[in-house]
C-alpha cells in the first residue's frame, strides 16, 4: 500500500473519530436525541465497513 494511501485512511479514521466523539458528546448533553443519533451512527458504521473494504483491497 502506497504512503498516499495510508496517509487517506489514517485521515478517514481520525474523521470518523472526531464525528463520533461529537455525537457521543451531543447524546450525552441531549439525551432525547438518542434515537436519530443511533440511526446516523448506523449510518457511519456502514460507510466506516465500506471504506475499509476499499482500502483493503
Amino acid at each position: 500500500m502506497s504512503p498516499l494511501v495510508q496517509l487517506v485512511a489514517l485521515q478517514l479514521v481520525l474523521v470518523t473519530l472526531i464525528v463520533f466523539g461529537g455525537l457521543a458528546y451531543l447524546v450525552h448533553r441531549h439525551p432525547a436525541w438518542g434515537k436519530p443519533l443511533t440511526v446516523g451512527l448506523t449510518g457511519v458504521g456502514v460507510v466506516a465497513t465500506v471504506v475499509a473494504a476499499i482500502v483493503s483491497r
